[in-house]
């Protein structure tokens, strides 16, 4: 196999030319195996093989600087720089990320995992190595989706006036996670019609270069001019009017095609873009006709492509997406606006049903918040639905546009808490510390399906804004027998206790309902409160609590600080000081990696770390 003479960095230079498609489709068969075990993201690294192939062919490790957006299709990239072997542990804790580390390699230039920040860093990278006097080439691989995100733009323009070179791979494939949408996405689809257009300014190129003295200039003034060969084929020059030079499209599949662009790009003075088309799920039927399906996959059956995990039970993502559609028959007033992520947030049911009430907006979560703000002045209920891990990209616009104004927009926070696999970037660990900080917000977390419906309900009835955090997988249809009517602010008793009382908050609760009930067998008897409202606080419940308890532990499944305990902490120590409060939650870390119930008994989140504790304090 051309494979096994790839095991470190650079070993593809000895790779023949003629064996890369071999070489491409081995690289794909592996993918396949590794990830039908692990779970990944296959779609998109099965798109960009051949790419891979073509940029390591033209760059050297770890000298040149290769940066890819979000990072989720950085498989073959690893396989390329000697971690083969790894992929069987792919997102498995112990086992080599899902996306570029620099702790796992000296080739990865960069941590990713959020999308369009990947020229930003390039051009930094590239304004570092001129002012070393150094000659590494600096390219950034980044996909039509993450550039619709206004981060993106920011860099293009900052690029433009840099003057140095660096290049840009923009990996079209017409999708990101859903399908893409706005200006951009139409402008990339006229430019994919040019394909003429890259051999024939190349050949012009060379041609006019070749002529004695008039030459260089020659090109100079083809490059400068606005009746160039390019306006006349390509509406718009983008690119070109910023500053950019432009290179394709081309066929990302065709990798001698790529190498000829590729080198070609390391020779311009200045930014220069090269643009290639690339199909998501290429060579495995099942992800090429699914890919967002097969965006992120948890394992499934090689011959079939059907999933191999779930036992039946709801997601919230799911349940959320039935509740929408419910309310947007009862409330015409109701919206729903996501960034790009209409099928990872449950609202593709919605867009269905109600078309023009539905906004995607692309990789763009500040505009997609200051959107709803618009929404909301104009009489419209928006429900801006984003991952957690995402929507901190938009704090300002939240505080600000959203929360200064006291305008109802509600956030559905999917993916709140340890998500897993994906890791540091992708858990949302974060939300409540810097949502409880805001003025005018409402805070609340289900701990089941029923209490998440119910809070959809009461949050498209309230005024002002409002979150709802709920964790990814599945819901449990009932914890607790309590089913007292939601109330803003007011927290619900499902087991009455002595001594000790657990106050947790959203997917927390199913967590110390389960130490509880374990505890109940042993004949200790711990107080359980579902918080419900991470804000306002339910002062009163707290204060019943301290004058019959002698302790209070809260549980969150969030960073320690800023966050729900701490609030609970500050409210008790001024009013009951003499009632002890252990806050659980996540640690000042990046939580790695790995199975969510592992991850959190690290965290000491477990339902058997819980009742250790509750058993050294009853003791």
């Amino acid at each position: 196999m051309v494979l096994d003479r790839i095991n470190k960095p650079n070993d593809i230079h000895n790779i023949p030319l003629q064996d890369f498609p071999e070489l491409a489709h081995e690289i794909r068969k592996y993918l396949i195996a590794a990830v039908s075990k692990t779970g990944g993201h296959l779609a998109s690294n099965l798109g960009v093989v051949e790419l891979t192939l073509a940029l390591h062919n033209v760059l050297n490790f770890p000298e040149d600087k290769l940066i890819w957006d979000v990072g989720h299709q950085s498989y073959t990239h690893k396989i390329l720089t000697g971690r083969k072997e790894a992929l069987e542990h792919l997102r498995q804790e112990g086992g080599i990320s899902g996306f570029p580390k620099r702790a796992e390699s000296d080739c990865d230039a960069f941590d990713t995992g959020h999308s369009s920040n990947s020229i930003s860093a390039a051009l930094g990278y590239a304004k570092a190595r001129d002012l070393k006097g150094g000659r590494g080439v600096v390219a950034a691989v980044i996909g039509d989706g993450a550039l619709t995100g206004g981060m993106a733009f920011e860099a293009l323009n900052n690029a433009a006036l840099m003057k140095t070179n660096f290049i840009i791979v923009l990996n079209d494939n017409t999708m990101s996670i859903s399908k893409n949408v706005g200006g951009m996405s139409t402008y990339l689809s006229a430019l994919r019609t040019a394909a003429p257009y890259t051999g024939l300014k190349l050949e012009v190129t060379k041609s006019l270069s070749k002529v004695p003295g008039i030459g260089p200039a020659s090109v100079a003034a083809v490059r400068r001019t606005k009746s160039s060969i390019k306006q006349l084929i390509i509406p718009g020059m983008f690119f070109e009017d910023m500053g950019i030079t432009y290179l394709g499209p081309a066929d990302g599949h065709d990798m001698r095609q790529m190498m000829r662009l590729f080198n070609e790009a390391k020779k311009v003075q200045g930014p220069v873009l090269v643009h290639v088309l690339t199909e998501k799920g290429r060579g495995y039927e099942p992800a090429r006709l699914h890919p967002d399906r097969f965006h992120g996959t948890g394992p499934f059956c090689i011959r079939t492509g059907a999933q191999l995990t779930g036992n039946g039970l709801p997601s919230y993502t799911s349940v959320f997406s039935d509740e929408m559609v419910r309310l947007g028959a009862q409330y015409e007033k109701l919206t729903a606006v996501t960034a790009a992520m209409a099928e990872g947030t449950g609202l593709k049911a919605f867009s269905k049903r109600y078309p023009e009430r539905f906004f995607d907006v692309g990789i763009a979560e500040q505009h997609a918040v200051t959107f709803s703000a618009g929404l909301s002045l104009g009489g419209m209920i928006p429900v801006a639905a984003v991952y957690s891990s995402f929507l901190q990209r938009a704090f300002d616009q939240i505080l600000h546009d959203v929360c200064m104004q006291n305008l109802h927009v509600i956030f559905a926070i999917d993916r709140a808490g340890i998500v897993g696999a994906d890791g540091e970037t992708h858990h949302g660990n974060f939300d409540l510390s810097y949502l409880l900080m805001m003025p005018n917000m409402t805070v609340m977390a289900p701990r089941d399906a029923a209490k998440f419906r119910e809070m959809l309900r009461l949050a498209v009835s309230m005024d002002g804004p409002v979150a709802i955090r709920y964790p990814r997988g599945e819901a449990p249809a009932e914890v607790g027998s309590s089913r007292k009517p939601l109330v803003r602010g007011k927290s619900e008793i499902l087991c009455e206790g002595r001594k000790i009382a657990i106050l947790s908050i959203g997917s927390m609760t199913s967590v110390c309902m389960k130490a509880v009930t374990q505890l109940h067998g042993e004949g200790i008897r711990p107080t359980l409160v579902d918080a419900v409202f991470a804000k306002p606080l339910d002062t009163e419940t707290l204060d019943l609590l301290a004058g019959t308890h002698d302790e209070i532990i809260t549980a969150e499944e969030n960073v320690l600080s800023g966050g729900f305990g701490e609030q609970v902490r500050e409210y008790l120590s001024k009013n009951h000081p003499e009632t002890r409060v252990t806050c659980l939650g996540i640690g000042d870390c990046f939580v790695t990696h790995g199975k969510p119930d592992q991850l959190r008994m690290e965290q000491g989140l477990s339902p058997e770390c819980i009742a250790d504790l509750v058993r050294s304090r009853m003791q």
